[in-house]
């Protein structure tokens, strides 16, 4: 079992550690609506680092991913990232993802933890001679998530966070004055691989300033629907970048938040969640959204989305919000008049909504906006809605 450069610190805090993907990760600190809600009111900090980091630079580089991306990468400006999918020849998605642009001919793919190596091998395959780095062993990821996120981070940077947009990313520097870090180790007493960063504590910034000074890779993204950023550093930062994070936030209500909060925080948006909501027999013409899918243009996989779309006869993924009580989970069935025509992917009784939400897979016409289902929850139906994502509305 693999484990991210911030397990002691979940260890530490007293965070429940589960298998996830080949990781051991947090399910949650303390309880997942507890987290959940600090994302929406305040601020949350997850651990991320089990996503994959690939490298692609070089000549031609543009042209590849443009290749294997159903979104529309070729115009996308340096210092921009784009959310969309990566699809096999017969249109099925191996993977979700987003691509930024790095630098002018360097880009970042993020796959997610579980796909990483697949991914990793089918942009080789399809490579021309473009230098491919698998970074994930490298560098680690926190998402500082929440209408407070900014706030807690605009006194350890340098960035200039207010003309930064959605989707937009960085390199800039981060900081801790010496006193705040000299606290932070006596209370770590950090070992090991960890040493060499006591000698960071003494190297001046841009500004001639004495402390913890360190370049990150910021964007302005995540995956919760909220305001918020995710911050790349080299590993052995990660342990410490963490605790100055938890210290900045703690007056504005900052929590520690596991993978169970960042679940449902996704699910109330309708976003999809890898190997559940797609297993990698679904297209993106099924699961959305369609934003992603531009099909003006070419990619591996086109020519077998056209054809199905020409079909028509395919499942389509909806999201469900019950009219009664229960909580629905992945695997339940869907039912129009005694008959099966679906089963729910991902489910949950939604934090902010306080009912029970889900998605899952039928055809026309029960995927139609208002439409009525049953979802069959311990053997009895309940009743629920087709509506539209996401299910916290302007947002």
């Amino acid at each position: 079992m693999l484990r991210t450069p911030l397990y002691e610190q979940h260890v530490k805090l007293g965070a429940k550690m589960v298998p996830f993907a080949g990781w051991e990760m947090p399910i949650q600190y303390s309880s997942i609506i507890e987290e959940h809600e600090a994302v929406r009111k305040t601020a949350g900090i997850f651990d991320v680092s089990h996503m994959g980091d690939l490298m692609v630079r070089g000549e031609g580089a543009k042209d590849l991913l443009a290749r294997l991306f159903t979104n529309n990468i070729e115009d996308l400006p340096v210092g921009k990232g784009l959310y969309g999918h990566i699809l096999d020849d017969q249109g099925c998605i191996i993977d979700d993802a987003i691509i930024y642009h790095y630098d002018e001919g360097a880009y970042l793919m993020v796959p997610n933890a579980a796909t990483k190596d697949k991914v990793l091998a089918w942009v080789k395959a399809h490579a021309t001679g473009q230098e491919i780095m698998d970074l994930s062993s490298r560098v680690a990821c926190i998402a500082l998530q929440g209408p407070r996120a900014a706030e807690i981070l605009e006194d350890l940077t340098f960035a200039d966070l207010p003309s930064m947009k959605r989707n937009s990313a960085e390199l800039t520097e981060l900081f801790a004055d010496p006193d705040v870090t000299e606290g932070l180790f006596a209370r770590y007493q950090p070992s090991g691989f960890l040493c060499d960063v006591l000698e960071r504590m003494c190297r001046p910034n841009t500004k001639g300033q004495l402390g913890f000074n360190e370049t990150a890779y910021l964007c302005r993204t995540g995956y919760t629907g909220e305001d918020g950023f995710e911050i790349l550093v080299e590993n052995p930062v990660a342990p410490i970048l963490w605790q100055i994070l938890l210290r900045e936030g703690a007056g504005r209500g900052l929590r520690p938040c596991g993978l169970g909060a960042r679940d449902t925080l996704r699910l109330e948006m309708g976003f999809l969640l890898s190997g559940t909501d797609f297993d990698g027999a679904q297209t993106t013409l099924q699961t959305g959204p369609q934003w992603v899918l531009k099909l003006e243009r070419e990619f591996i996989g086109k020519q077998a989305i056209v054809k199905q779309r020409e079909a028509g006869d395919y499942e389509r993924l909806v999201c469900l919000e019950l009219l009664e009580k229960g909580v629905p989970r992945h695997g339940y069935e869907i039912m129009v008049g005694g008959e099966v025509v679906g089963k729910v992917t991902s489910g949950t009784l939604s934090p902010c909504l306080k009912k029970g939400i889900a998605m899952g897979y039928v055809r026309p016409p029960h995927d139609a906006e208002g439409g009525l289902v049953e979802i069959v929850i311990r053997g009895a139906s309940v009743k629920a809605k087709v509506v539209r994502p996401p299910f916290l509305r302007g947002r």
